[in-house]
């Protein structure tokens, strides 16, 4: 089964050749021809990368696929020292 991915791999080549040539064949020089390509599939595995970026199972939310099943998501402690940043102390003075 094709993924995004498989789509983005096999899209960078054809825009850098496919628009390079669009581009000369229409007029262009292909020394301006080239860049516009080359832009182009820059701008493709931009996106694979940054904008829809690959995620592992760590990084994706509680409750998604990659969760395993049976063990509740990891919480984050909301008193005592490691919400303040200090020591825990218990309360009496020195």
């Amino acid at each position: 089964m094709t993924g995004y991915y498989d789509y983005v791999l096999g899209l960078i080549p054809a825009a850098l050749i496919g628009i390079t040539a669009f581009l000369n064949l229409v007029g262009l020089s292909l020394t301006m021809a080239l860049p516009v390509g080359a832009g182009v599939a820059l701008v493709l595995m931009g996106h694979a990368m940054f904008v829809r970026g690959p995620l592992s199972d760590a990084d994706s939310p509680p409750g998604e696929s990659g969760s395993a099943p049976g063990h509740p998501p990891a919480s984050n402690p909301s008193s005592g020292a490691a919400a303040s940043g200090g020591p825990a102390t218990s309360g009496g003075s020195d």
